[in-house]
């Protein structure tokens, strides 16, 4: 791997969250655990949780394999969960039993519980291992609410006791769409390599327009589409994972930001651009460290937690909460390295005592939605500073090494930009979140 020490980083992180009961727990089995439980229970190893996912025909399985072959030959270890759905199809279900009342639901919770119980089983083998390790899901949790309506599966998932948050941002932490061959590359589209799916083109595209919407709201949720060929297709797609999990690449960053002129108006936005709502609370945390000024390794370093509640457009209900800790490192040449991980609301309760008291608890609310194949996130700050809205655009697309990062990203008319924000100091000082917690 590069010159980052991502195991060293994930112990601190693991430091950071770890409350008085585990460190108990931890006290009163370290003398009994065998080493792969001690993995499993201390996680100080970096873990990562990939989705791929997209229409019929999108190049999930070829995708699958070379991301696998990549990331192993960069020292990760490997597991890739199958879908679930293929299992059951491939092994004697037919689409005949759909004609049964009630039957699309039972096959819905059958569907996860495979899943669930796929990955958390690779998972639990993967931790004992206690080395670098990728979990990558062909489809993911919140692939199932393409095929049920809204109201269905707010239903379907209150029946199961959890919510969008838990099963989306709370468990991945990352999705790759891999756009159908149906759309825009319709000359290769063909379903003769998965005997498991029967799409027409026009159907295919309908599946790949509800799965890309089954995740809009997920922080990291990348659309790779056919704008290329498919070798470039896959490059895009290995780029972004390699940066997401630290390695070194040539891509330029996965986000661009840009300051908006005013928050969006709701009633511009199209019938058919679904978005989501979100209220953030970024809290920052004191490290001895960096205050001692003992981190001799990176330049600057800081950690924060995040506490993200889903919020229903149309009710303002609060539909779940899922939580994260964030650690960024700036090296000396300039190179920011960001490691995220996925924590529960006992850990971040922990860390949350450990907050900087020099700094404002950023508060916020978040707008997700995607157009033209790209992931919109409005940033609507509420504390410190009041109504400043900055929008994130990841997009899977590059301007083909042109000057002009920002070329490449087309904005819905009903978002009114003032400027792209520049990765400098005047911008970071103005805009950033980390200068505006500063208690000044």
């Amino acid at each position: 791997m590069d010159e980052v020490d991502h195991e060293a980083i994930s112990k601190r992180q693991s430091l950071k969250i770890r409350s008085n009961s585990v460190i108990d727990e931890l006290e009163d089995t370290s003398t009994s655990c065998t080493i792969a439980e001690m993995n499993i229970l201390l996680r100080t190893s970096p873990f990562y949780k990939f989705v791929l996912t997209g229409g019929p025909c999108g190049g999930k399985t070829t995708a699958l394999a070379r991301l696998s072959y990549y990331l192993r030959e960069r020292g990760f270890e490997v597991f890739t969960v199958p879908e679930a759905f293929t299992i059951l199809a491939s092994n004697g279900f037919s689409m005949d039993y759909f004609s049964i009342q009630g039957m699309p639901t039972c096959v819905q919770h059958t569907v996860m519980d495979m899943q669930m119980s796929l990955e958390d089983s690779f998972e639990r083998v993967l931790r004992a291992r206690g080395r670098p390790a990728v979990l990558l899901c062909d489809r993911g949790l919140m692939d199932g609410s393409a095929y049920m309506s809204s109201d269905d599966w707010d239903d379907f998932l209150n029946q199961r006791g959890i919510n969008s948050a838990d099963i989306r941002e709370g468990r991945y932490n990352a999705v790759f769409h891999l756009v159908t061959a149906a759309e825009g590359a319709e000359r290769f589209y063909t379903l003769e390599n998965n005997a498991a799916r029967h799409e027409t083109p026009d159907e295919a595209r309908k599946v790949d327009h509800l799965s890309r919407a089954a995740w809009v709201g997920h922080p990291k949720h990348f659309v790779i589409d056919n704008t290329t060929d498919f070798e470039g297709k896959m490059n895009k797609l290995v780029s972004i994972a390699s940066r997401l999990v630290g390695l070194p690449t040539t891509s330029k960053s996965l986000t661009l930001k840009y300051l908006l002129k005013e928050q969006p108006n709701f009633e511009l936005f199209p019938e058919d651009v679904k978005y989501s709502l979100f209220e953030v609370e970024k809290v920052y945390l004191y490290d001895v460290a960096q205050e001692n000024g003992t981190n001799q390794n990176y330049k600057e370093e800081y950690s924060f937690i995040r506490k993200r509640t889903q919020i229903s457009a149309r009710t303002l209900k609060k539909l779940g909460t899922s939580y994260g800790l964030t650690t960024v490192h700036i090296t000396y040449d300039g190179k920011q390295v960001e490691m995220k991980r996925i924590i529960t609301a006992r850990e971040y309760n922990s860390a949350y005592k450990t907050r900087d008291e020099t700094r404002h608890i950023v508060r916020q609310t978040r707008i997700a939605f995607i157009w033209k194949m790209q992931n919109f996130n409005i940033h609507v700050f509420k504390e410190p500073v009041k109504d400043l809205c900055i929008c994130h655009v990841q997009s899977a697309n590059d301007s083909g090494g042109t000057e002009d990062e920002t070329a490449s990203v087309e904005f819905p008319p009903f978002l009114n930009v003032e400027r792209h924000l520049e990765n400098n100091e005047n911008d970071s000082k103005e805009y950033g979140t980390f200068n505006i917690s500063l208690i000044k």
